[in-house]
């Protein structure tokens, strides 16, 4: 049983483009969907849709709501189980705020991105200290094309990419969420190599 409380974070602020322009990113219905439900698969203490925008959080409600009251609520509990774990906020500061409120816990946060950076931690490192740690990790995970340096440089911890040695490496952001939480959270069949003892 991990020691830990575990958060997913999706950001949308400061995001860069293809041209590495710094955006702010639209919120997409299918990974609300689709990252709150591996979320409560896998357990995870709540999830997070960080946007700046007061106009795109109306959406989020908007969208949730249907499934969380009324005829969508009735329809599919299963969905509005996995809602509940979903709270929008503004801010990554505001994710960390909530997240330390509701555990008790000081946050560390982890960064994911597809490209390997200098303070890469390997996914069996990162699943012992959420095994063995006290305290409350807040996974971020970037739309566009990943998130800003100076956000990453903020985290306490850098995930490896999925499949870092790969010739094509441009999953959806909901797919990636679900390989990596279940390589964090998921059974023990995940024990190849760690890449960091490969490069």
């Amino acid at each position: 049983m991990r020691q830990s409380r575990v958060y997913v974070a999706l950001m949308h602020y400061p995001m860069y483009n293809k041209r590495m322009d710094v955006i702010t990113t639209s919120v997409t219905n299918l990974d609300l969907h689709d990252i709150a439900r591996t979320a409560r698969t896998y357990d995870v203490d709540g999830f997070f849709v960080v946007h700046p925008s007061e106009s795109q959080h109306q959406l989020i409600r908007e969208i949730t709501s249907f499934w969380q009251q009324g005829y969508g609520a009735s329809y599919n509990p299963d969905r509005k189980e996995a809602f509940d774990l979903l709270k929008v906020v503004h801010s990554l500061e505001e994710a960390v705020a909530a997240a330390a409120e509701e555990s008790g816990l000081p946050v560390s946060m982890v960064a994911t991105d597809a490209r390997v950076q200098p303070n890469t931690v390997s996914f069996g490192q990162l699943k012992a200290a959420i095994h063995n740690e006290t305290k409350a990790f807040l996974i971020l995970f970037g739309t566009g094309w990943g998130m800003h340096k100076d956000l990453l440089q903020r985290c306490h911890y850098i995930l490896e990419p999925v499949e870092a040695g790969r010739s094509y490496n441009h999953l959806s952001v909901r797919s990636a969420v679900a390989i990596i939480l279940d390589r964090l959270l998921g059974e023990n069949w995940y024990n190849h190599r760690d890449f960091l003892e490969q490069s």
